[in-house]
């Protein structure tokens, strides 16, 4: 359990500092221009390193296409009542999407590690995968829906590189493709430095946020879909199918991750009222943190 607390925990050190430099310089630091940097830049090294670090087999597809199939289904769920619950157009946005993108690795891939090993790592690759596809598309989507039309947003997504870079490493990764150690170390350098960029990026924005002011409906929708409908259903589709017990637990913990930091890049790059999406960020890190031990207690019951 020490294990699953520290990798937990040592992400936060980066929070912690974006949010006291943001507290120590105020306005001299801008946000958006940071988002950019990331978005445009840094996160095309992160996506190009984890998907050539371990190679991409073909046989390891059982994981992300579950995992894929039950997030279609949450979105089908929310789309047919986050419409009646919410009128406001960019609350109905995050409505629609912040549950299902999740922290699949940053925290997801070493959480998975401290609890199956090692040989988690081809399985949370791949999963991490899907929800980078996940990210850059419905993601961009819906993110981008709070103040475009439908047309627009779709372009939106076109205009992101990363979207470009994954198909580009994954073509690479499929033929095994592997690159020089020092083409390695330098997206390595990249990929550090958007991770860290991101976690900095979370601390900024949490020094103004004012959870009593965010709309409560949309905090327990939220949280509702991510921390109740979302393991619920991956609990019954996993318990009546066969596959390995590992499988089965990867899939469940990916799926609990709590928002990931991705949310307030989109909804800073788009202008989807970043501060309420820094907040459900935190407040689904905050009750993962309970949410996660009990969901170790879960996994034994996963097969029949």
């Amino acid at each position: 359990m020490s294990s699953i607390i520290f990798s937990i925990l040592s992400i936060y050190i980066f929070i912690l500092m974006g949010y006291l430099s943001k507290k120590s310089f105020k306005d001299k630091i801008d946000e958006k221009t940071i988002t950019l940097l990331n978005v445009y830049f840094l996160q095309v090294f992160l996506t190009f390193w984890g998907l050539l670090l371990h190679p991409v087999d073909i046989t390891l597809l059982y994981a992300p296409v579950i995992y894929f199939i039950i997030v279609i289904f949450v979105l089908l769920l929310s789309w047919l009542f986050a419409a009646k619950l919410f009128s406001q157009k960019k609350e109905y946005s995050i409505a629609m999407v912040a549950a299902v993108i999740g922290n699949t690795g940053n925290l997801g891939i070493p959480l998975n590690i401290a609890i199956f090993g090692e040989a988690s790592i081809p399985y949370t690759t791949v999963v991490n995968l899907v929800n980078v596809f996940v990210v850059y598309t419905i993601g961009v989507y819906f993110y981008s829906r709070g103040n475009f039309d439908a047309k627009t947003s779709l372009k939106n997504i076109l205009k992101l590189p990363i979207l470009w870079a994954a198909l580009i490493a994954i073509i690479l990764s499929v033929n095994h493709y592997k690159a020089p150690p020092e083409v390695m170390n330098m997206l390595m350098m990249g990929a550090y430095a958007s991770m860290t960029m991101q976690l900095f990026l979370f601390g900024i924005y949490l020094y103004d946020i004012r959870i009593n002011q965010i709309n409560k409906r949309l905090i327990g929708w939220v949280m509702s879909l991510k921390f109740i409908l979302l393991p619920l259903i991956a609990f019954f589709v996993l318990r009546n199918i066969e596959l390995e017990p590992m499988i089965k637990g990867v899939i469940f913990i990916e799926l609990l991750m709590p928002l990931a930091v991705a949310n307030v890049n989109l909804s800073s790059l788009y202008d989807c009222i970043p501060k309420t999406v820094t907040a459900l960020v935190f407040i689904s890190s905050v009750l993962f943190l309970a949410v996660i031990f009990a969901a170790v207690r879960i996994l034994p019951y996963l097969s029949n």
